[in-house]
């Protein structure tokens, strides 16, 4: 068995993506050119899910993802990178040793939420590996793979995300209230639209 098809996205809001399918094969219309693609910045989930949907098909061994990683995090400066699939036990599932092995530090509690979350739809949860890490100013956080438990752990998550991404030196991230409400302290608040990104 070879390593996971995995696809990458990232978006002028310099958030990085990458996709990794899993084993029931690529997603439709995963075919591509192997290079990122570009979509309109959005601070909310639902653009989010929609860059999920839109892939570009690459096969990545571990030290390829890694790659990716540092070159969204390092050199396009994302503050925001997310991947999804690869999580899983199977022996191809090497998406957060990749992650970890570019992390300056690890965020233990992101992936902690998204399993506790997941274990109210399936016991299986407790298989999957989500992990969450920092790389400079970026945030890099691993999803699972299906569209369902992306959406069911994007919800759980991402109110904290816009104010990590302030601690780590990045953009102050907006989302849209009637999607997704951002927490910050009292202390962390700015007027809506000063100084988002």
């Amino acid at each position: 068995m070879g390593a996971r098809n995995t696809f990458v996205i990232a978006t002028a809001l310099m958030l990085g993506c990458v996709l990794a399918h899993g084993m029931n094969g690529p997603a439709p219309g995963g075919a591509g050119n192997g290079k990122p693609s570009v979509i309109p910045a959005s601070q909310d989930r639902e653009l989010l899910i929609k860059a999920l949907k839109t892939k570009v098909k690459v096969d990545y061994a571990n030290t390829t993802i890694e790659a990716v990683l540092k070159e969204l995090a390092d050199r396009v400066s994302c503050s925001l990178i997310v991947t999804t699939g690869g999580t899983g036990p199977a022996p191809r599932d090497v998406t957060p040793e990749a992650t970890e092995a570019v992390a300056d530090k690890l965020m233990p509690g992101f992936g902690e939420l998204m399993r506790q979350v997941s274990l109210k739809y399936v016991p299986t949860a407790i298989l999957s590996r989500q992990t969450a890490v920092i790389r400079g100013k970026s945030l890099i956080v691993n999803l699972p793979g299906k569209p369902k438990s992306i959406r069911e752990c994007l919800d759980a998550v991402m109110p904290a995300i816009p104010y990590c991404i302030d601690l780590i030196g990045g953009p102050y991230v907006e989302t849209h209230e009637a999607v997704c409400k951002a927490f910050r302290p009292k202390s962390a608040q700015r007027p809506s639209g000063v100084g988002a990104s």
